[in-house]
């Protein structure tokens, strides 16, 4: 029996259009499979006590002659340090700024008529890792009345600040902790859905956040980490 010219040609496009539909098939098959993902996210948080304060002491001064105000900001320091010192706090915690000098007679917009011409504003920092007796210290800083020292309070341009330097210690359990929660999530969706939780698509990790706990208690920190996850679901 004798094939037509055209057979063979014909043969070889028929199974080339066979070969391209069933790679088709299959990638729309894998497509499909993998479509089928799940999103979800971990979260991991703890409370953590700061483990650096920062506390500067502000008071003023007024007077008329400078040498005398001085002597007398000289004597203040003198006092305030003696009390940081009997605390524990060491002289490398403690830090003693330039005063600042407001001169009343310098400015055309004050008043003629002031008691005192110089207002001498001071602060003494304290930076230190020992945030108890620190925090003890600034419940007894009323002791410094006794002394004649009155330290302002409520300023808004030296206020207290409590830090957690330590998360490098913690970051690794943290996000092992969030990666498993996400996981956990992921597998009970799988479950509900009666299939399998396949291997990870994508991950991803949010920033770490320390914030304080509340506003009564800033030396009691709340860290807190959120990874994302997307897993295949598998038949």
């Amino acid at each position: 029996m004798k094939l037509p010219k055209n057979f063979i040609p014909a043969l070889l496009v028929s199974l080339g259009l066979l070969a391209v539909g069933l790679g088709i098939r299959s990638g729309f098959g894998m497509m499909s499979k993998s479509d089928r993902t799940v999103s979800v996210r971990g979260l991991s948080e703890r409370e953590v006590e700061a483990d650096k304060v920062t506390w500067p002491l502000v008071y003023q001064i007024q007077g008329n002659d400078l040498p005398d105000l001085y002597e007398r900001t000289s004597l203040t320091n003198n006092k305030i340090v003696a009390f940081l010192n009997s605390a524990g706090i060491v002289e490398s915690e403690i830090s003693i700024n330039a005063p600042e000098v407001y001169d009343r007679a310098s400015n055309n917009y004050s008043d003629s008529k002031f008691q005192y011409r110089y207002n001498i504003s001071q602060v003494i920092v304290v930076t230190s890792s020992q945030v108890d007796q620190v925090n003890e210290l600034i419940r007894r800083q009323g002791e410094l009345l006794k002394e004649g020292i009155a330290l302002s309070s409520d300023n808004y341009q030296y206020p207290i600040s409590y830090e957690f330097t330590g998360l490098n210690n913690i970051k690794p359990i943290m996000i092992a902790e969030a990666t498993k929660n996400a996981r956990e999530a992921a597998q009970k969706f799988a479950d509900d859905s009666e299939s399998k939780l396949g291997k990870i698509q994508s991950a991803s990790q949010g920033q770490f956040s320390i914030e304080n706990r509340d506003q009564y208690t800033p030396f009691i920190k709340n860290v807190r980490i959120v990874t994302y996850l997307t897993y295949y679901i598998e038949d």
